[in-house]
């Protein structure tokens, strides 16, 4: 199993901070690179949020509602998972 971070993207060049609104998969999903796994809110906007990898969501470590640092991190995955 290799276990990757996904982190808090950066949206706008001067965002410090977005907030979780939701989560679109649970820990045990499958995911696709490139598919929506969840809505962070910035100061200006509510943005889908795209998985950077392929797998199986292993834990959500940032909760709706949690204000987040950019970069830091939000979710593990399990990139060696099949996400079919």
């Amino acid at each position: 199993m290799a276990r990757v971070e996904l982190k808090m993207p950066l949206l706008g060049y001067d965002m410090e901070a977005g907030r979780i609104a939701a989560w679109t998969r649970r820990p045990g999903d499958s995911i696709a690179r490139g598919e929506v796994v969840a809505e962070i809110e910035t100061d200006k906007a509510t943005v889908e949020m795209e998985s950077t990898v392929s797998g199986r969501l292993l834990e959500i470590v940032a909760h709706p509602g949690e204000e987040i640092a950019v970069d830091a991190v939000i979710a593990f995955v399990d990139d060696e998972a099949d996400p079919t």
